[in-house]
């Protein structure tokens, strides 16, 4: 399935590659983050892990602070509040996370580095 989806990808010649928040490309980050480089192909990702794979960044609520609020609310349920009373929450705080490596590799200006949160080596 993915060779299916590189292969039409190097057939295109997009302009950047982003990828979404699911188990198979999670999974398959690293393969995605190589083929996304050797094709020159900047890659835009919702979470850190594929930054961490070899993606150039990730614009994304933090999974790390998703399960702690996740525990509290478990923690509520567990001492007996009813799941319908806990109010429903959105994120309130978004990281960009940009891979040096990536950037270098693709000669991206230094500028896009300015606005991260974080920078993986």
């Amino acid at each position: 399935m993915l060779e299916q989806a590189f292969a039409s990808i190097a057939k295109e010649s997009p302009d950047a590659l982003v990828t979404c928040w699911d188990s198979v490309s999670l999974a398959a980050a690293k393969p995605i983050a190589d083929v996304a480089l050797k094709l020159r192909l900047p890659t835009l990702s919702p979470l850190r892990e594929y930054v961490q794979a070899g993606g150039l960044m990730s614009f994304g609520t933090s999974l790390p602070a998703q399960r702690r609020r996740a525990a509290y609310y478990v923690d509520r349920i567990l001492k007996g509040t009813k799941p319908a009373d806990l109010p429903v929450e959105r994120p309130t705080y978004f990281e960009l996370v940009i891979n040096l490596a990536t950037a270098k590799a693709l000669a991206l200006p230094a500028s896009l580095l300015v606005p991260a949160d974080e920078l993986i080596q």
